[in-house]
């Protein structure tokens, strides 16, 4: 059975939540990952009627949905908070400003998820955690003795009382690994793992664009963490084979310019390979939805949700339930 490809709305939370549904399912997708910003799903108003009528418009429009995303508020977590994080919260998590009063109202409102996930009906929540430490991501001046295992104690000490929320609301966390989290890579994010103790509730939201411009194998990401694959992105990156103005870490120059080194794509259009993934999703037995997290400057974005929800289906395949060789004994009477 083919696995459900689904929309990530995060990058739709200009439509409200009627229209994303009603363009999702024109576009050709089985169900919807929830942003919870927009009027998408809204974790203050999740009681019980709000889940069902949620659940009822996603039906008429015949839709599923398996996962809802906090990234936003979760970056507020374990973050060094400044006024870039106004933006991106709501003003009852973003309050006075005040940098521990923010990260603190974030760790009660990712709790508050866990509850409104089950209330909702689904298993997984998506997100970042924010770090403590990003920037020192480059070691200069060189980092202090202990100041790397400071940041995973501090990513510990906040995250073990959520996802002490999510197991008992029987929820998982998947950790979208990303560049400003406290996992970025393999190593950092098996150290994050340890650092909680190898919680449970904790695992990671799977999207091979942020591992593959910064030569990380994606791929060996899936096997090295199959039992903690709780949610799949499907996200496309392209990057040069020549030298570029802007690097790897961008050169502060805005997406979608000629001179980065790499940049999102449709899905379908950049340098990941997914035939390889697929087929390791399948050794791993992940059943989970495929979701599109759809992202290209240059391209209309109906036209690429489109065209990436296509891709995805003609991509994914069933793995096999027979050793085929196995077969020519069958046969040898």
């Amino acid at each position: 059975m083919a696995r459900p490809v689904t929309l990530f709305t995060g990058q739709w939370a200009d439509l409200d939540f009627e229209t994303i549904c009603s363009k999702a399912k024109s576009f050709g997708y089985d169900g919807v990952e929830l942003g919870c910003w927009g009027d998408h799903f809204e974790v203050d108003k999740a009681d019980a009627a709000y889940c069902a009528a949620k659940r009822e418009t996603l039906e008429r429009h015949g839709l599923g949905c398996h996962a809802i995303s906090t990234h936003l508020v979760g970056q507020a977590v374990c973050d060094n908070i400044d006024a870039r994080h106004e933006q991106i919260l709501p003003p009852y998590i973003w309050g006075d400003g005040d940098p521990e009063g923010v990260r603190t109202r974030a760790q009660e409102e990712l709790i508050k998820t866990a509850h409104a996930a089950k209330e909702f009906g689904v298993k997984v929540v998506n997100g970042f955690t924010g770090s403590s430490i990003w920037h020192l991501v480059y070691s200069f001046p060189p980092v202090l003795p202990g100041q790397l295992d400071a940041g995973y104690a501090d990513f510990a000490k906040r995250w073990t009382p959520i996802l002490d929320a999510f197991t008992d609301c029987g929820i998982k966390f998947g950790l979208e690994v990303h560049p400003t989290e406290i996992a970025f890579d393999i190593s950092s994010a098996q150290r994050a793992i340890d650092a909680v103790d190898g919680h449970p509730a904790f695992g990671f939201n799977y999207d091979p664009s942020h591992f593959g411009y910064q030569g990380v194998d994606y791929v060996e990401f899936i096997y090295r963490f199959a039992d903690r694959i709780n949610h799949v992105h499907m996200k496309d990156v392209s990057w040069s084979d020549t030298p570029k103005d802007a690097g790897v870490f961008g050169g502060h120059v805005d997406f979608h310019k000629p001179e980065r080194y790499w940049d999102f794509k449709s899905v379908g259009r950049g340098n990941i390979n997914f035939e390889e993934i697929i087929r390791a999703l399948n050794d791993i037995q992940y059943t989970g939805p495929l979701s599109v997290e759809w992202e290209d400057g240059a391209m209309d974005r109906e036209f690429g949700a489109t065209e990436s929800c296509a891709f995805v289906k003609k991509v994914d395949f069933p793995p096999s339930d027979i050793v085929f060789d196995a077969q020519f004994a069958e046969n040898s009477d």
